[in-house]
């Protein structure tokens, strides 16, 4: 009998316990290992922040599902693992021996690094469905007292497409409650140009991304590093190729919303040999940490360095598609030694996207994510709204189900005429990498 461990219950986590739960023999058991009994669909806190869901439209119980699947569901979240012991100890002080664990807590958001960023202090989050909607309480005051805005991703940041979402849906609320031409909108990044996204573009979105900006009156400034957020500015330093400061923007802001830098949650930083500097986890092709082999990880959690040099430090998104792939690898891995086998799948590093606009959006598809690429595509319309409307539905009722296989890589495989390519010239970090 073998103990499998999933630690974290989030996107990665909860398909991982459900597709590893196909995998191991009748005798084998999983423990999933959460911090609340529910599962949030983060790409839908856009939406949750300024009232187009509530956050309960976006949760699912987990509780049933997971009693259904035979997996056994924790909810005390984890305060350090001990790879050398294999044992996850938990908030309550109780251990968790494993045979196998994965790795998917995704990561601590570092709002601390910049003075006066963060929930609670002097800018919202759309990072987790509680930020969301607290961020939302915070909108309608500013409604009633409309002025200026800032949106975007501070330095270190890689998780840029929701705060390009976040920007373009407020300002299709704005306009709906007529408000926006009461409202200058600022876009401040830290990508070297507008739609690198941390993967130095992909297709077009450069000047698809400008356009939007343009069409709906949203300055940007690139190449920023947020100084500090008071209650009425963002302080933004805008440097040159060499890294040095060629100007500094004091913005007016009374509503501002900008996505953090991560770093390794606090039970895995440290822990020599398994996470890097920056507390996020290293793996092999196969998933698999070099120094331990029997920890696996998948999601924002694990180690990818950056995609070339930037004068402002940008790291690498981890996109849903990318994510449902690693753990499909892990399971199929985790299987494989079950039944005396060497592991020997791998995650397809492809990214496909939906980034939402409100009343249009961007889709993008990049095989590799990390260029060079074999597909390049990027493409905007109305249809990327309603489509992402109906992978949130899908996604879902997915969920519901306790169902992890995503269909929609084969559909879209398919209709580009792409054959899958497995990722096994690239692999991840053996180092440091801003995750």
């Amino acid at each position: 009998m073998a103990e499998i461990v999933v630690l974290g219950a989030g996107l990665g986590g909860t398909l991982a316990a459900f597709e590893t739960a196909g995998q191991i023999r009748p005798e084998d058991r999983i423990t999933l290992i959460g911090e609340r009994n529910t599962f949030q669909f983060t790409p839908s806190n856009p939406w949750v922040a300024v009232g187009w869901r509530e956050r309960a439209d976006i949760e699912v119980s987990l509780d049933k599902v997971t009693r259904r699947k035979n997996i056994t569901f924790r909810t005390e979240g984890a305060a350090r693992v001990h790879p050398a012991e294999n044992r996850v100890e938990l908030n309550g002080g109780e251990s968790i021996p494993y045979d196998y664990l994965i790795i998917a807590t995704g990561p601590e958001l570092a709002f601390d690094e910049i003075p006066g960023c963060g929930p609670g202090q002097n800018t919202v989050s759309i990072c987790q469905t509680d930020h969301a909607a607290a961020a939302f309480e915070v909108f309608e005051r500013f409604c009633a007292n409309p002025g200026p805005v800032v949106v975007g991703a501070v330095q270190g940041a890689s998780c840029f497409g929701p705060a390009y979402e976040f920007a373009f849906i407020l300002d299709r609320e704005l306009r709906k409650r007529r408000l926006r031409s009461k409202v200058p909108m600022t876009f401040v990044t830290s990508e070297p140009y507008i739609g690198h996204l941390g993967l130095d573009g992909v297709g077009d979105t450069k000047s698809l991304m400008e356009s939007e900006l343009r069409h709906r009156h949203i300055k940007w400034i690139t190449n920023a590093k947020i100084a500090a957020v008071d209650a009425e500015k963002v302080v933004a330093e805008e440097v040159g190729a060499d890294g040095q400061t060629i100007a500094t923007h004091e913005l007016p802001s009374r509503f501002t919303m900008f996505l953090p830098a991560f770093r390794g949650v606090p039970a895995l930083r440290g822990i020599e040999g398994l996470v890097n500097p920056r507390g996020f986890v290293l793996i092999d092709e196969h998933q698999r940490n070099p120094a331990y082999p029997n920890v696996f990880s998948v999601g924002v959690c694990v180690a990818i360095p950056p995609v070339g040099k930037t004068p402002v430090p940008v790291g690498v998104p981890k996109t849903g598609f990318m994510i449902e792939s690693m753990v499909t690898a892990t399971a199929h891995n985790i299987g494989a030694l079950l039944r005396g086998e060497a592991p020997h799948a791998r995650a397809t590093w492809n990214a496909v996207c939906l980034a939402d606009f409100g009343d249009g959006g961007v889709a993008f598809v990049a095989q590799p994510q990390i260029p060079p690429r074999d597909v390049n595509w990027a493409s905007t319309g109305a249809w990327v709204h309603l489509a992402k409307v109906a992978f949130e539905k899908y996604f879902l009722r997915k969920i519901r189900a306790g169902e992890s296989e995503p269909f929609y890589e084969r559909f879209l495989m398919k209709q580009l005429n792409i054959t899958k390519i497995h990722h096994n010239d690239r692999k991840p970090a053996k180092g440091a990498g801003h995750g």
